[in-house]
């Protein structure tokens, strides 16, 4: 099929869409994935065929036989990336291209085929075009957009999959924070990793979520709101938290350290604070950070901020740490200037109130 024309996806129209009342309700206050609009993206794969049957159609339940391979053997990968509604009322996207290069990085660790660039983008814009009065227009609210791949043969064996199913939801999302980014507190996790080499940590697949639920629970159970995991070698270097990367900035020497990638998932939010701290006089550093650095710079202060990024949250700062008994902050436990300066800047940047000299936004409405 041809990778770049919209107008090969089939349109069916929703035979009962919400109404406007209906959708207005949902967009006054949308919160985050738990309401999806009219309509979804469908396109199927089949060895010796390719991708085809590209279709935009009502948003509804899949149909599967038990014996569906992605029941058995877990070869699904997802995104998450958002549509903004910008400052001169159109509808943008940010660095969706480097969301479709992980699909294709992440299907090519699970054995998947691999989406084409031109194809993602348009399943894109297919949807919002059928569904784009579901953009809100409040203050720091988006598009949720959800592309996922999953193994859809019907066959209990090890090996991968022949046929395999695309699709693309959509969900109004509100601000992370209602009131606003606080400091997130976190539990440091002694008891669990993330991911190991060579394992699926670079890949956006649900396992790697899957396992940090029971460490996220214990978090809360410890009056946190998130896990920090440690590497699973050591058991001693920062990895990332359940799903955002993690940045520790130092005043002194104007720099902002990292974990490097390798097992960790390279984030479309954490390569942008690369650029962005560069503009606000910052290098960042990319090197393993351990727990004990961690601590002991926020103890004596020269770690002066911490903040993790992610698409949902955009930028957090971090608070509170708590590793056991042991409690230890940065900045006092409250949001420093460098990690909202980088946060209103990279806003500021999706919703088109200011300029993007990267060209990192795209209008697809």
């Amino acid at each position: 099929m041809t990778e770049t024309d919209v107008s090969q996806f089939e349109v069916r129209a929703h035979p009962k869409p919400k109404s406007a009342g209906e959708r207005a309700a949902i967009l006054a206050d949308p919160g985050f994935g738990r309401d999806f609009t009219d309509h979804m993206v469908t396109i199927k794969y089949t060895e010796g065929k390719g991708w085809h049957s590209a279709e935009v159609g009502p948003y509804g339940p899949l149909s599967l036989s038990p014996a569906t391979a992605v029941l058995h053997y877990a070869q699904e990968i997802f995104e998450g990336m958002k549509a903004y509604h910008r400052a001169d009322g159109r509808v943008g996207l940010f660095r969706a291209e480097e969301n479709a290069v992980r699909f294709q990085r992440s299907a090519d660790r699970m054995a998947m085929p691999m989406l084409p660039t031109d194809l993602y983008l348009a399943s894109l814009q297919a949807l919002i075009d059928v569904d784009r009065a579901w953009v809100p227009e409040g203050e720091d609210t988006s598009l949720y957009l959800r592309p996922f791949m999953f193994a859809s043969e019907e066959f209990l064996g090890v090996r991968p999959a022949l046929e395999y199913t695309y699709c693309v939801i959509a969900s109004p999302a509100g601000a992370y924070f209602k009131s606003g980014p606080h400091p997130v507190t976190l539990w440091v996790s002694r008891d669990y990793t993330r991911a190991a080499p060579g394992g699926t940590g670079t890949a956006k697949c649900g396992g790697n979520y899957a396992m940090s639920l029971k460490p996220q629970a214990e978090a809360i159970q410890k009056g946190c709101e998130q896990v920090v995991f440690l590497d699973a070698v050591h058991r001693r270097y920062v990895d990332e938290l359940g799903g955002m990367n993690m940045f520790f900035v130092y005043e002194a020497d104007k720099t902002i350290v990292t974990p490097p990638l390798g097992t960790i998932l390279p984030g479309i939010t954490r390569d942008a604070v690369f650029t962005l701290a560069e503009e606000t006089g910052y290098r960042v550093v990319e090197r393993p950070y351990s727990i004990e650095e961690w601590r002991a710079d926020a103890d004596s202060g020269a770690l002066t901020e911490a903040f993790a990024c992610g698409t949902a949250a955009v930028i957090t700062p971090v608070g509170v740490v708590r590793d056991g008994d042991v409690e230890f902050s940065a900045s006092g436990g409250v949001a420093g200037p460098v990690t909202m300066g980088i946060r209103q800047r990279l806003l500021d940047i999706q919703h088109g109130k200011a300029a993007d000299p990267y060209g990192w936004t795209s209008i697809v409405g």
